[in-house]
């Protein structure tokens, strides 16, 4: 995949410094997602003690997704963000490939995201449409666990066994 003539690379981030300069360079390019700053602070800070994978433009970095644990079975796509200019370039399935890939390095066999059920934003309507193209099933829709504006959907997947 290629931008320009410069490779997309796709690496694992361990300093909590550089995890959160990203996820706050990311973040702040998405307010259509990521609009209520208290909640991507949340996002941001949070995810400095995850498991943190970084996409680049060369040296730019562009996206990147963060993996929570739930269970001992189950890895959480806890963030992924992508800037606007990058969308509709494969660089989301491109880091959705590396995430289950960590994710089923590290013992997980089901992957599960939540996100605002569709037919509410348009936004997450295209979210949704991303999820299940690259595999995700709807498991359940909790009409108020974040507040009944934004009905949590939750996804799952099937990784494979270890």
């Amino acid at each position: 995949m290629k931008n320009l003539g410069v490779e997309f690379t796709i690496k694992e981030i361990f300093d909590e410094n550089e995890k959160e300069r990203i996820a706050e360079d990311v973040l702040n390019d998405l307010p259509e997602w990521f609009g209520m700053p208290e909640s991507t602070h949340e996002y941001i800070n949070d995810s400095k003690s995850k498991p943190f994978l970084a996409c680049f433009d060369g040296e730019a970095t562009v996206g990147f997704v963060v993996l929570n644990a739930t269970s001992k079975d189950c890895a959480d796509m806890f963030v992924l963000g992508i800037k606007k200019t990058y969308h509709r370039l494969g660089l989301g399935t491109k880091l959705n490939e590396a995430y289950e890939s960590l994710a089923k390095k590290l013992g997980y066999s089901y992957s599960q995201v939540k996100t605002v059920q569709s037919g509410h934003y348009k936004e997450y309507d295209i979210t949704n449409r991303f999820y299940v193209s690259v595999g995700y099933v709807e498991l359940e829709c909790f009409p108020t666990l974040w507040d009944e504006w934004n009905p949590c959907q939750i996804y799952i997947k099937y990784l494979g066994n270890q």
